[in-house]
């Protein structure tokens, strides 16, 4: 039978077997002209191979060859039945649990030890939570290889030494000299943006003197200096003092360069070949392999002590983690879209109580995770008192149907008076931000006599208008409505549902003649803007595009509040208030004129929190109402996709603990093509299935599914599934 084939006694071993004791045997190589290596001629590899059924490590015979470079970390090319893998070395061992003669490994692909022990216990325990498999999660933590940057960066820097030792987390790479010292971390000094919390300079403290604390922050607006960005910065100076290093984690590109600018501001500089003192590097995917690489090299080989990044950038090989950090854990950034699908907060939880480091849970909002996690006693909050959040946040108004009635029929204008009268008054002391929940220019349009939404006659997909354009157009096929007639009315004229942001543009250039217009967004001409300078001009912004003032907005107008809260998504409430804190901390205090006017009729909780800057209060009535009713955090959830006799099987593996109940199968909707119509219903379509069991069963519910899930693989089982645990939605 071929090597590695199953059912023979020469393939890689499955660990984690029950097997009984025996005496202490040679080990032996399937093929005869191979020498082992003298010490440790056994390597236990973790296979790229996607199968459940095979989601444990194999044992493979360390040739002589190979026995100074196939170290733990490194990544080898083995075989596995009639196919070359590749694979992770995880460790060597001097014996072999299996009885019979082993392959040897084919070659070592890099000597460069990419998989520290640390970040391989973390990608284990990521699968198990997620009910997921090794390689998946490692798919995700170590960028590919990129050859040429191997030799750009420089050796391995010396563990540094530390009150903790002077052990580095990675195994050291060949031929690298350990040292007690490393050079000098910047001293802690004082951080002014952690002096009006309750609990912040204990947190920084904690940190320098080698403590894991792990803090809630909800951060507020600030002067330049006291910003979040500032504030994490210091945290960082704070732990390097320690000797320890730093994990930051934010949603996106924005955000990595200004928490990147922070750092430098504060003393830690950017990393280059030529620097020996503490460094930080950004740590991105969307950078390309070449300096991603660069950049995993540069905190594996201890080089960079602070590695800044997005969502990958949570299993950074940072050298003796003391701090990791997410901001805003609440944008779905954060959520890894491929499987096993992990979120940065949890990643970084686990991560936290797996390496003994602090954890620092930050945003301007509050989610109902972490309130979870506050009120558990997990993590402790680090919060202002209510004089100092009046004097750091802005003036918030809410210009609901009712304030605005006495306008009486100018109250149902997109801007309203008194946001027009507020716009023009602030536009003498700077740049007035304008916040609409949509892009392009009408984004969907209804009948203008009956308000029912306008759809295309010939695949019922929703009708847009873009700008410049006379003739709505269809999003889903692309044709044009010619001679369109409402199905519910017979008009044949439209009115805009959401109005966008080009059109919002558009809109106030007229109405405020010989003021700049700038628009930040995805689908704007000027793409996503970073940052607009100190001078009167009106921003328009999609939510999350907002671009950074230096000196923060003289006002900001948050339109169309109705359509953030008209969701039925189960973060709908929290997610609106998020969105809008987000724009709102641009703004500058309300004792330097700072104003906020939220437009709209939305849900009284967010609004009312939003003028009220309570975000905790918020995330404490929602987490108090999902556990009346059995929802996340309170409960965990898997959610199971796929066609009907599939997600059945799988059901029927699964043992449910007291609590635990399946709600469905039921049917779900058909996705749309590349080309934009849609999928002709198939004879088999996909249905879903949730299964909620209380919290403290989570891990047992992971288990079950990672079973079943094995089983499924190993019977070669037909049809699809796709299996989520902690699903950001429940729609």
């Amino acid at each position: 039978m071929a090597e590695g084939g199953a059912g023979t006694p020469e393939q890689p071993t499955l660990l984690g077997l029950d097997v009984p004791a025996r005496p202490r045997r040679r080990v032996r190589a399937r093929d005869v002209d191979v020498e082992p290596a003298a010490d440790l001629p056994v390597a236990r590899v973790a296979l790229e191979l996607s199968p459940p059924h095979l989601d444990r490590p194999f044992e493979y015979l360390v040739p002589a060859t190979m026995a100074g470079t196939a170290v733990p970390g490194t990544r080898v090319k083995v075989r596995f039945g009639a196919q070359d893998v590749d694979g992770y070395v995880l460790e060597r061992v001097a014996e072999a649990d299996h009885d019979g003669a082993l392959v040897p490994l084919r070659r070592v692909v890099s000597p460069e030890p990419v998989l520290t022990p640390a970040v391989g216990r973390l990608a284990r325990a990521v699968a198990d939570r997620y009910a997921g498999t090794l390689a998946d999660v490692l798919r995700l933590a170590v960028p590919p290889r990129h050859a040429r940057t191997e030799g750009e960066v420089p050796p391995p820097a010396p563990a540094p030494g530390t009150p903790h030792g002077t052990t580095p987390t990675g195994p050291a790479a060949p031929g690298a000299s350990a040292a007690p010292d490393a050079p000098a971390a910047p001293a802690a000094s004082a951080a002014p943006a952690w002096t009006p919390y309750r609990g912040g300079p204990a947190f920084l403290a904690h940190l320098t003197a080698g403590g894991a604390p792990r803090a809630a922050w909800s951060a507020l607006p600030g002067p330049p200096g006291e910003r979040w960005p500032d504030a994490v910065a210091q945290a960082a100076v704070a732990t390097l003092a320690g000797g320890r290093g730093v994990l930051v984690v934010v949603p996106d590109a924005r955000d990595v360069d200004r928490m990147c600018a922070a750092l430098t501001d504060a003393g830690v500089p950017a990393w280059s070949p030529d620097r020996a003192d503490a460094a930080h590097v950004r740590l991105m995917a969307d950078d390309g392999p070449a300096l991603r690489y660069r950049a995993y090299l540069a905190a594996l080989r201890g080089h960079a002590r602070v590695v800044v990044g997005t969502r990958a950038a949570a299993f950074a090989p940072v050298r003796d983690l003391g701090l990791a950090v997410c901001w805003d854990d609440g944008d779905d950034l954060h959520a890894e879209p491929r499987a096993p699908y992990p979120h940065v907060r949890e990643v970084l939880g686990l991560r936290s109580e797996l390496e003994g480091s602090g954890l620092l849970l930050a945003a301007h909002s509050r989610s109902v995770e972490v309130q979870a996690l506050v009120e558990q006693g997990w993590a402790r909050a680090v919060l202002a008192d209510r004089d100092v959040v009046r004097a750091r946040a802005p003036r918030v108004r809410a210009l609901t149907s009712v304030e605005l009635a006495r306008e009486g029929a100018a109250a149902a204008a997109r801007l309203p008076g008194e946001a027009w009268r507020a716009i023009r008054e602030r536009l003498a002391d700077g740049p007035v931000l304008v916040q609409v929940p949509r892009a392009g220019y009408l984004p969907a349009v209804a009948c203008a006599r009956c308000r029912e939404v306008a759809r295309c006659t010939t695949c019922h997909g929703p009708l847009e208008l873009r700008s410049g354009d006379a003739t709505a157009q269809c999003r889903w096929c692309g044709r044009l409505a010619i001679q369109w007639r409402c199905d519910a009315c017979g008009n044949g004229t439209f009115r805009s549902v959401v109005v966008g942001s080009d059109r919002t543009a558009e809109e106030l250039g007229r109405a405020f003649t010989g003021v700049t217009v700038r628009t930040s967004g995805a689908r704007s001409s000027g793409g996503v803007l970073a940052e607009v300078p100190d001078k009167p001009a009106l921003v328009v912004s999609t939510i999350g595009a907002e671009p950074v003032a230096p000196g923060g907005y003289a006002a900001a107008v948050l339109l169309d509040a109705a359509v953030s809260t008209a969701s039925t998504a189960l973060r709908a409430t929290e997610d609106a208030l998020r969105r809008w804190m987000a724009a709102a901390a641009l703004v500058r205090s309300a004792r330097d004129g700072g104003v906020v006017l939220l437009v709209g009729d939305a849900a009284e909780r967010p609004t009312q929190a939003l003028v009220r800057w309570d975000p905790v209060g918020l995330a404490q009535r929602e987490l108090e109402e999902r556990a009346e009713v059995s929802l996340p955090p309170v409960v965990r959830v898997a959610e199971l996709t796929g066609t009907r006799e599939v997600v059945a099987a799988v059901l029927a593996r699964l043992t449910l603990p007291d609590g635990g109940d399946v709600l469905g199968p039921v049917p779900q909707p058909e996705p749309f093509g590349a080309g934009g119509a849609a999928v002709q219903e198939s004879l088999d379509p996909p249905v879903r299935a949730l299964v909620r069991v209380p919290a403290a069963h989570g891990r047992a519910l992971a288990k079950d599914l990672a079973a079943a899930m094995a089983v499924r693989s190993a019977r070669r089982e037909g049809g699809s599934l796709r299996v989520r645990l902690d699903p950001e939605e429940m729609l």
